[in-house]
């Protein structure tokens, strides 16, 4: 006997009541925190060799007219490649090193706030969380250039703050501030009754914390806090807009250094966009992997 259809599911709806839809136990109608990343991991060879054929188009109008030809642009990356990576792109890696450690530090603190039986911290570290999370990276960037000093004077000193150090505080308010939705989203994950039954235990509220459910949450924050990383690894060039001497500063004086060239552009930029690729591909991968692997299983 063939099933009957099931109005509004599927089918037309024969009446405009609600109709209630079937539980989703894998929540694929909910929002993926990790699209970015399945996204990135997903990736193959195949895709980043077709993304490079397609820019490699652009400049083809400009080649016929230039006698400069791919082969000494390439020649010129060549010869760059050591300048660009060991002072730039290292240079993007300790900028993430260095403002993901501030930021986890700051973001476990304030999402703790967030949990406090006390309005007066609970709501004030609300309020900061949200107002940093919902900010554009770019302007907290601008906002700590002109906030903050180039120099500062202590004791007769004179300290001075060179501009990667405010990039580094800048890039570590949004990661504070996401860093405390995912230690509050993974402490309000925990059954209730694990802190009903360490409170009929004797426990008191910071033993239950920090003995029972924070031990539950720390595999559980893993996988969004190396997404986290991946994604401020890939916000870093940003502070290319800051006078920060990265990659894409370097590429850009190295390419003035070539004398313009339009052909430049792709070898140098791809090669910033390949090694971007190559160190945050890896992160997907692991964090997908952990991600099922700390799964929690219902």
């Amino acid at each position: 006997m063939s099933a009957r259809p099931i109005p509004g599911i599927d089918g037309k709806a024969a009446t405009d009541l609600p109709v209630l839809k079937p539980f989703d136990p894998q929540g694929r109608a909910a929002h993926d925190p990790y699209m970015l990343t399945r996204m990135v991991a997903r990736l193959n060879a195949w895709h980043v060799l077709t993304l490079f054929a397609v820019i490699a188009l652009w400049p083809a109008v400009a080649h016929a007219q230039s006698n400069y030809t791919y082969g000494e642009a390439f020649a010129a990356l060549w010869k760059w490649i050591p300048f660009v990576v060991q002072q730039g792109f290292l240079f993007n890696i300790l900028i993430s090193f260095f403002a993901m450690a501030i930021g986890t530090a700051a973001g476990a603190i304030l999402g703790l706030m967030q949990i406090s039986p006390s309005a007066f911290v609970r709501y004030p570290a609300a309020f900061i969380t949200q107002l940093f999370r919902n900010s554009p990276w770019l302007v907290l960037l601008f906002i700590v250039l002109l906030a903050f000093p180039f120099e500062i004077e202590i004791f007769g000193f004179i300290i001075p703050i060179p501009a990667w150090m405010k990039a580094v505080f800048g890039l570590s308010l949004p990661i504070m501030a996401n860093i405390a939705e995912v230690v509050r989203g993974a402490v309000q994950s925990v059954p209730s009754g694990q802190w009903e039954a360490s409170q009929s235990l004797g426990f008191s509220r910071r033993q239950t914390l920090w003995e029972i459910i924070l031990p539950q949450c720390f595999k559980r924050m893993i996988p969004p806090w190396m997404n986290w990383y991946a994604i401020l690894t890939m916000a870093t060039p940003l502070c290319s807009l800051l006078g920060v001497e990265e990659i894409v500063t370097l590429s850009r004086q190295a390419i003035e250094a070539e004398d313009n060239h339009p052909e430049l552009l792709v070898p140098f930029f791809g090669f910033a966009l390949l090694i971007f690729f190559a160190y945050c591909y890896p992160i997907a991968r692991w964090t997908i992997a952990l991600e099922r692997r700390f799964a929690v299983k219902l």
